[in-house]
Formats: C-alpha cells, sequence, structure tokens
C-alpha cells in the first residue's frame, strides 16, 4: 500500500481503506489522489469530535471568494468571505447551527457528491461530478443590507493532487484525512450590492481544502497556498501532463500552484509540502514559514507574530526559497475559555524559487495566495 520516497517520507501508492477495523489510521502517508477511502461509520472516536469541512476558494487578481460548509461535531458552521485586494479589505458572514453530528452529509470522496446547506438566510451548495465542480452561495444581508450572490464552475483540475493522512500520537482514534486540489480553472461571478465582478478562465484559480478528521483538543497549525500563472522553465513530467491537459499556455506560462503546511498531528510519516507545474506535483520536504516574532511565549497570535511583515519560507533541502509579502490579515477571533480559536488568514502573494526534481530553479513571481496561522482549542 505504501513505499519510502528518496527523502523517507511514507508515499501512499495503492487504494485501500482509511482505517483498520479498530479505527486507527491504516497508513500514514501522503499521496498525489485521494487513494484511500474514507467512510463515517469506520470512525471510532465520539461523534462530537468528528469534524468534516469542504472550503473552496476562487480568485482572480482583484477580488477573491472563500466558500466553508463545516460540520465540526458540535457545530456547523457556513461562511462566504469576499476579499477586495486593491482596498486590502475583506468581509466574512457566517452562520452557525448547532450540533449537526453528520447531518450536513457531506461526501466521503471529494470526486463526486454534493454538499448543502440552506436556512432562511444562507444557500450554499457544493456539486462535484464529471470532473467539474459547481458552487453556488446565497447569502442575504452579506454586509449590512447588501446580499451576495456568487456562482462559478471549476473545472481542467490537476492531474496531482496534495493528499496526506495523519495520525496523532497521543491518541490513537485521531487522523486528519485532507487532500488540497490546487490552481483549477474557474468561470463564474459575484454580485454583491451593486458591485457585479465576473471570474474569466483565462485568469482566475480555484481551490479545494476538504477534509476528514478526529483532532485531538489543543492545535496549532501553518498553512499556505498560492495558485496562479507563472513563467519559467518545467520539468520534463509537467512538460507531459500539460500536453495531455493542455494547461500550458504559449510564451512560456505555466499553470503554478503550491501548497505548504506543518504543525498538525504526527507528520514523521509525511509531510504535505508540495508544489504543482502544469498539473504535475514536486514533492518538497519540511517546510519553515520564516514569521518575524514579536514574543515567543505571547498567548495570542497577534502578539507572537508580526504577521504584517514579511516571511521567508524555507525547507530543510535547499529547494524552496520564498517571501511572502502580506496585504491582508483576515482575523477570526473568539474566547470562551473552554473553547477558544485565533486565526490569521494573512493574503498576499509569494516571490522567490522553487528547485524542481530534474534541479531547475523555477521563479516565482507576484504569485496570489494566502498563508494562515490558526490555533484552535475545543
Amino acid at each position: 500500500m505504501a513505499m519510502q520516497d528518496e527523502r523517507g517520507e511514507t508515499r501512499i501508492d495503492q487504494p485501500g481503506p482509511l482505517h483498520n477495523g479498530d479505527g486507527t489510521l491504516a497508513c500514514p502517508g501522503y499521496a498525489t489522489s485521494l487513494l484511500l477511502e474514507y467512510h463515517r461509520k469506520n470512525v471510532k472516536a465520539s461523534a462530537w469530535r468528528i469534524k468534516e469541512w469542504d472550503y473552496y476558494l476562487v480568485n482572480d487578481d482583484e477580488y477573491a471568494v472563500a466558500l466553508t460548509l463545516s460540520d465540526m461535531g458540535y457545530a456547523g458552521l457556513v461562511s462566504v468571505s469576499l476579499i477586495d485586494f486593491a482596498q486590502a479589505a475583506y468581509k466574512t458572514t457566517s452562520a452557525i447551527t448547532p450540533f449537526p453530528f453528520g447531518r450536513f452529509h457531506l461526501p466521503e470522496s471529494s470526486a463526486s457528491g454534493v454538499s448543502s446547506f440552506e436556512n432562511s438566510r444562507v444557500a450554499l451548495s457544493f456539486e462535484a461530478a464529471d470532473g467539474q465542480r459547481r458552487l453556488r452561495a446565497t447569502f442575504r444581508r452579506f454586509d449590512g443590507d447588501e446580499d451576495l450572490t456568487f456562482e462559478a464552475l471549476l473545472d481542467e483540475e490537476p492531474r496531482d493532487t496534495m493528499v496526506i493522512a495523519t495520525p496523532w500520537a497521543e491518541d490513537e482514534l485521531a487522523f486528519y484525512y485532507n487532500q488540497k486540489i490546487v490552481a483549477m480553472q474557474v468561470r463564474g461571478s459575484f454580485k454583491k450590492g451593486t458591485l457585479v465582478h465576473g471570474f474569466r478562465p483565462e485568469n482566475s484559480f480555484g481551490l479545494l481544502d476538504w477534509g476528514r478528521g478526529v483532532w485531538t483538543r489543543d492545535n496549532t497549525w501553518f498553512w499556505a497556498v498560492g495558485q496562479g500563472w507563472q513563467h519559467g522553465p518545467v520539468h520534463e513530467r509537467g512538460k507531459a501532463d500539460a500536453r495531455l491537459s493542455g494547461t500550458s499556455q504559449a510564451g512560456g506560462r505555466h499553470r503554478f500552484g503550491l501548497n505548504l503546511g506543518y504543525g498538525f498531528g504526527d507528520t514523521s510519516a509525511a509531510s504535505e509540502n508540495m508544489a504543482f507545474v502544469d498539473g504535475a506535483a514536486v514533492k518538497l520536504g519540511r517546510v519553515d514559514f520564516g514569521i518575524p516574532q514579536k514574543r515567543r511565549d505571547a498567548r495570542k497570535i497577534a502578539d507572537r507574530y508580526e504577521l504584517m511583515q514579511p516571511w521567508h519560507m524555507t525547507d530543510g533541502e535547499g529547494r524552496l526559497d520564498l517571501v511572502f509579502t502580506p496585504a491582508i490579515d483576515r482575523i477570526d477571533y473568539m474566547d470562551f475559555k473552554l473553547i477558544r480559536s485565533d486565526q490569521h488568514q494573512v493574503f498576499g502573494t509569494f516571490d522567490g524559487t522553487v528547485v524542481l526534481d530534474d534541479g531547475t530553479r523555477f521563479p516565482i513571481e507576484g504569485l496570489r495566495g494566502s498563508a494562515e496561522v490558526i490555533h484552535n482549542v475545543y
């Protein structure tokens, strides 16, 4: 079911069940497709602890729309964010429903199915079928008296994606099963009040963060993602994938995606760090986000890090050297003593280089994306 790659990480290379009969992970590791099958009924932990979510983000160089449908066991979260890059501004509006315990019926695979929620104020729907993803959202009184509507079609999924199955050393029933699909093609639009904006396939990109898991109570994680056209050389596998998919453009442009993360669970088997060039994955090793620090022992993230100063992201193999320049800090903070969430999703741009598998240095210039630091206790 798995093999060791050249850096000693476990690569899952055959299909199989995600869980053993006792509820432990069958094979911690990473893959480039969703090979292991998740079934909620095979999770042995309490329904209070099961967490399932679908998160989509669509962006061009002017705006981004982020949609979240999440069943966290004790609470369900439906959230829509609109990010205005030119104004360095954002608006997030959410609806919370108590104790869903699986009533959202989120699909057990990212490849097909419908995720939806509707009440008197918000309607959200994600439909995946036949290699396409259709997203719809309506949020009444999204921003004051202004309603928001959004619809988009995502297609041309890359050949490779990031998939990771991660356990927790301190709890054998805890796990994190996650897929990131980065740099899909998008066509769609949103309307907020009198503002109407279209996402065109030639300059718009979409990503999916699909997650299923059982977590321990106190966790901090770091995640960065970027997507867009980039100019530069490409390794041979990327050329072949580009010819098959038609994604590579004239003039040396390449559809590029980036996914970096750490800090969540026991990642001794594998990391989730990858770049994607014309749909082909480039596996990277362990990374550090290099966030400028204020006070290492501070309780709140904003007091611990200089989040709006440039971050210097590197890896342990000398293949990743990026500067992330922040522009917008999307903050979500709550502290109810027993339940606490401190979230900073920072939007900005990436510049630097990634070394491909054949040793080629691939330049990254002005790649739009986000980098986040999140601490949850619940």
